[in-house]
């Protein structure tokens, strides 16, 4: 028995602190009141749109609770890369010459994880941003993000009435949203400035979803 159990041991992966510490996160049982639950919005922006041979420039988050977002819990990184694209440096503005703090990708997983914790995690078109930080998770031998995800672009569909006259688009742009919500785009196309955008709209969609017959939490988050 005591064979088995140091053969056991041997195989098993040896994560860093940060992801034990992430892992543990979600042994706490996820609120069911929707006023409880905590949601972090978040954003990458990045070199193109290649999962595989992309890299993250930087990562801007919200904490969301109590239907409301809590401006003092906000979280921006920005990483060293040095494979870009010119005509996306063009749109982000985030140039490698710029005088902001740098981290490296590894350092930026870390935070990551250590601000969102278990939270639902929610982002427009959120496989894309999800695909992004699995990828580079995936460089440092570290498993996929754990938490749930919430589509904004997903959620606006089904605020939309259900007729014959009204032609759905396939795909509604985060840009989409803010004109529908009258949401300013100052910031637009900065990690953070999208994240404070699809934050609001998120709202607003759980807003009009709350009125709709049937709505419950459990449906929200299956």
């Amino acid at each position: 028995m005591g064979f088995l159990k140091k053969l056991f041991r041997k195989g098993q992966k040896h994560y860093p602190e940060f992801w034990s510490v992430y892992q543990n996160a979600f042994e706490r049982q996820q609120a069911h009141d929707l006023n409880a639950i905590r949601f972090v919005v978040f954003d990458t922006e990045t070199t193109g749109l290649d999962i595989e041979k992309d890299r993250i420039l930087s990562i801007g988050a919200l904490s969301l609770q109590n239907e409301s977002i809590a401006v003092k819990q906000s979280f921006e990184v920005f990483l060293y890369q040095h494979f870009y694209h010119a005509d996306n440096i063009a749109i982000h503005g985030i140039l490698e010459e710029e005088s902001k703090p740098r981290i490296t990708e590894l350092e930026a997983l870390c935070l990551f994880l250590n601000f969102i914790e278990n939270a639902i995690l929610v982002a427009h078109h959120a496989g894309f941003d999800r695909a992004m930080i699995n990828q580079a998770l995936k460089r440092h031998g570290l498993p996929k993000l754990k938490n749930k995800f919430l589509d904004t672009s997903t959620l606006y569909k089904q605020t939309l009435i259900d007729s014959p006259l009204l032609q759905r688009q396939e795909h509604y742009a985060l840009d989409d949203l803010a004109e529908k919500f009258d949401i300013t785009t100052v910031d637009r196309h900065t990690a953070l400035g999208d994240a404070y955008i699809t934050a609001i709209a998120f709202l607003n969609i759980l807003g009009k979803l709350k009125g709709k017959r049937g709505f419950s939490v459990k449906k929200l988050l299956n």
